[in-house]
């Protein structure tokens, strides 16, 4: 069997068992990885080349700082001083979605509901209603602006990576508007659906007590790190390392911090880390690398060149809507992986401005997964919560809010990303 062979069936085979084994997907992509290298089909340099490194860093630094930013209780200390200070529940309810989409912005997305979750959910309970909807309000929030920093959630870091995007890239990029204001347009007009879905609740917001900020240093930590990427793009323009080495700096100051201050064990800490995303997605890089070497990219790139020919449109929009459905089933993390070569070929063989190939395809892969509760990993935990506060999520519930949610999010941020950037 021919090595270009041998990779197109591991690939497959590992994305076929990413859908029906979720749970095991580290362990999937670390055996088809091992597959390709036990078979010769990729060198162990190439593998090692294939991942990108300062990617790794940047993810695994910011769920440390990220981690102890949630631990600091200020998020959930905001959050409940927008419940105190709304008129109303529907725009309590709201205002904690707008919020949930800030802290996303720079905090992981499952983080960011683990930090917003308990606020919404004694609020519930307070006024006597069901927290579903405002629950997956918070979910779909999350994901949305997720996308709109490099530094927001994992797919946000692959396109910065593959695209050599620095921080400030994803507010202007070669002189134009960037995906950050795609992103923001969506959001507009996502967030105004919700006020409409939630504007029968007149009643007003109980007092919840205020918690206690346990300090204010991880905040301090992670708006220096903020600013240090940002500074970081007139240095690295190439984005080729000082990111990653900037996010884990900040994670070891975060470590330094918590071990001097609350006597916390780092060989603890360590442990706790998202450790199984940390090698699903070394594994998908080593994947992708391989179908890559093995010529797979340039012909599935020629042949939906040739599919769409000289209708940019057609093909930008075919591309967008595609990723929208797959990512409502399929975690986006590997379908972009494999998707951003493709887009990047198709963008040359056409002749025109990646970007908005590029742009398109995180749009549709990140915002897809609002769609169903196991399109993101922050839906699947917020549909834990509930059903542990015995509210179990159908499907369909779910989708009554997803669907219209993604619908407002993606059209505004299409149109955008086409009439800036395709011409």
């Amino acid at each position: 069997m021919t090595e270009s062979a041998i990779s197109l069936i591991v690939f497959v085979a590992a994305y076929i068992l990413f859908v029906l084994l979720p749970n095991r997907r580290s362990l999937v992509a670390a055996a088809g990885a091992l597959v390709l290298l036990a078979t010769g089909t990729i060198s162990v340099e190439k593998a090692f080349y294939a991942v990108n490194w300062n990617v790794m860093g940047i993810f695994v630094g910011t769920l440390v700082v990220a981690d102890l930013f949630m631990e600091s209780r200020v998020p959930a200390f905001l959050a409940e001083i927008i419940v105190k200070k709304s008129r109303t529940t529907a725009q309590a309810i709201v205002l904690i979605c707008v919020l949930t989409g800030l802290i996303s912005a720079f905090v992981e997305n499952v983080a960011t509901v683990l930090i917003v979750a308990p606020i919404a959910l004694s609020l519930a309970k307070k006024l006597n209603i069901n927290p579903t909807n405002m629950m997956i309000g918070i979910a779909v929030s999350s994901n949305l602006q997720g996308t709109a920093t490099l530094i927001g959630d994992p797919p946000s870091m692959l396109l910065a990576g593959f695209a050599k995007m620095n921080f400030m890239d994803f507010f202007f990029y070669q002189g134009r508007p960037g995906i950050f204001f795609a992103v923001e347009l969506g959001a507009i007009s996502s967030f105004l659906l919700l006020y409409v879905i939630f504007r029968m609740h007149h009643q007003k917001t109980a007092i919840v007590p205020v918690e206690a900020v346990r300090s204010w240093v991880p905040t301090l930590i992670l708006c220096s790190l903020i600013i240090a990427l940002a500074l970081s793009s007139f240095f690295d323009t190439g984005f080729s390392y000082m990111a990653g080495i900037l996010c884990m700096i900040a994670a070891a100051l975060s470590y330094c911090w918590t071990k001097l201050v609350n006597k916390t064990s780092i060989l603890q800490s360590i442990r706790s880390l998202d450790w199984d995303t940390t090698f699903f997605l070394v594994g998908v890089f080593i994947l992708v690398g391989s179908i890559t070497e093995t010529g797979w990219i340039e012909r599935i790139s020629q042949e939906l060149s040739g599919l769409v020919g000289e209708r940019i449109f057609l093909g930008y929009s075919l591309l967008v809507f595609l990723a929208v459905v797959v990512s409502a089933f399929v975690d986006n993390v590997p379908f972009l992986a494999a998707m951003l070569p493709v887009a990047l070929s198709m963008a040359e063989k056409l002749g025109i401005n990646p970007p908005l190939l590029l742009f398109g395809l995180l749009i549709g892969a990140s915002l897809g997964g609002n769609i169903t509760p196991i399109g993101a990993t922050a839906n699947i935990v917020a549909c834990g919560l509930l059903k542990k506060e015995g509210h179990p999520v159908r499907f369909n519930q779910f989708m009554r809010i997803g669907i219209p949610f993604t619908v407002a999010a993606v059209l505004p941020a299409y149109l955008f990303i086409w009439l800036v950037w395709g011409s």
